[in-house]
C-alpha cells in the first residue's frame, strides 16, 4: 500500500469521526429538550453506526457512517408538578441522553480523528523526504 491510499485511509475515518462527534453534539445540545405540548416525547438520543466499505482500486477498507439512528432506550422522568409537560402525577418525560455517555463518546471521537491526522501528518513527512531524496 502507498502512502497516498494511507492518506485517503485515514481521511475516511476522520470524516466518519466528524460525523460522530456532530450527532455527539445535537446530543449534548438537546439534553434538557422535552416536547412542545403535553404527550409529546422529548429528545430521542441519536446513535451512529459505522461500517468497512471496500475501495477495489486501493484494495482496502475504508471506514463510512453505515446509519445514524435513534437510541430506543427509556425516557427518564423528573418530578415536577409545576411543569407545563407534567403528567397527572406531576412527573415530565426528559431525555434519554447521558452527559457521561456523551462525553465518552466525544473523547473516543476526538482521539481517533487525532490518530488519523497523526497518520496523515506522518504520510504526508515521508512522501515530501522521498522527494527530496529523489531530487538529491
Amino acid at each position: 500500500m502507498d502512502l497516498v491510499n494511507a492518506i485517503k485511509i485515514s481521511a475516511s475515518g476522520m470524516r466518519a469521526q466528524g460525523t460522530r462527534l456532530r450527532v455527539v453534539a445535537e446530543n449534548v445540545a438537546n439534553a434538557e429538550s422535552v416536547g412542545n405540548k403535553p404527550g409529546d416525547s422529548p429528545y430521542r438520543r441519536k446513535t451512529i453506526t459505522f461500517d468497512n466499505i471496500l475501495d477495489r482500486d486501493m484494495n482496502a477498507d475504508l471506514v463510512k457512517v453505515s446509519k445514524i439512528g435513534r437510541d430506543t432506550s427509556d425516557f427518564s422522568t423528573v418530578y415536577d408538578p409545576h411543569h407545563p409537560l407534567a403528567d397527572a402525577n406531576g412527573y415530565v418525560k426528559m431525555p434519554n441522553v447521558n452527559a457521561l455517555v456523551e462525553l465518552t463518546d466525544m473523547r473516543e471521537a476526538e482521539r481517533s480523528y487525532e490518530a488519523n491526522l497523526s497518520v496523515i501528518e506522518s504520510s504526508k513527512t515521508l512522501i515530501q523526504r522521498t522527494i527530496d531524496l529523489l531530487r538529491a
